[in-house]
């Protein structure tokens, strides 16, 4: 089972705690790694990480992790990685030729979540992606977040600024190839060369689905805060997925 790992950005708003967010440490231990050790538990073995800025390191890292870990790890370059991270995911495509999960370095989740998103079968050329309905949960920075509007088991819109939404996204995506197609159709229709314009795509088509994970716990890893918090989570052990 495969895994794209998107490692491209440049994460200015964590710089005040190391140069490379994907590099930053939890409890001692990479992010980076700690999402490769979730997907792992998750029943991934195939990962491809795709690195842009200050890729170097983390693609020695990840060399150097591939050794230690029972998987195979590829890296992908992205070199438009100052631009949508829908090219980070397009940068995964010749390694791709099955279903396949989407996964963000600065993303820590349970494990389960992966199983959640996996349970039904994916719609011919579409995807799905695992959403939090929990529109109160402390571990949500709302001015960032990316903001989900679903309908029954379907994803009717999505991006940081829309209104009426019902559900988080929680960076935890299962997709068939189609996924390449959409983000290739949102940047020549609509010049919008984000995941979410790719997403934006599908769900037009009736093709993006979504699950509730429930009480399962996942924290976007964007700012010093949140570090602290998924730090604070590591020693209480409040969940298996950080």
């Amino acid at each position: 089972m495969k895994a794209v790992i998107l490692a491209a950005g440049q994460g200015t708003r964590m710089r005040a705690v190391g140069p490379s967010k994907p590099m930053v440490s939890v409890e001692g231990t990479a992010l980076l790694e700690r999402v490769i050790t979730n997907a792992l538990n998750g029943g991934v073995t195939d990962f491809v990480v795709v690195t842009g800025y200050n890729g170097q390191p983390i693609q020695e890292y990840v060399k150097n992790l591939a050794g230690k870990l029972p998987c195979t790890i590829t890296c992908a370059d992205n070199g438009d990685w100052h631009l949508g991270n829908g090219r980070s995911v397009l940068a995964a495509k010749p390694y791709v030729d099955g279903p396949f999960h989407v996964l963000m370095a600065d993303h820590l989740f349970d494990p389960e979540i992966l199983n959640i998103v996996r349970k039904e079968p994916l719609p011919d050329h579409g995807a799905r992606l695992a959403v939090d309905l929990r529109l109160q949960n402390p571990h949500v920075d709302i001015d960032d977040v990316t903001k989900v509007h679903t309908k029954g088991d379907k994803i009717v819109d999505i991006g940081k600024g829309i209104t009426g939404f019902n559900a988080f996204d929680t960076g935890v995506f299962w997709c068939t190839p189609g996924l390449f197609t959409a983000i290739e159709d949102s940047i020549e229709s609509a010049g919008d060369d984000s995941l979410s314009g790719g997403v934006r795509i599908l769900a037009a088509a009736e093709l993006m689905g979504c699950c509730d994970i429930g009480d399962r716990t996942w924290i976007d890893v964007d700012t010093p805060a949140l570090l602290t918090l998924a730090q604070e989570a590591m020693v209480e052990r409040a969940t298996v997925a950080v």
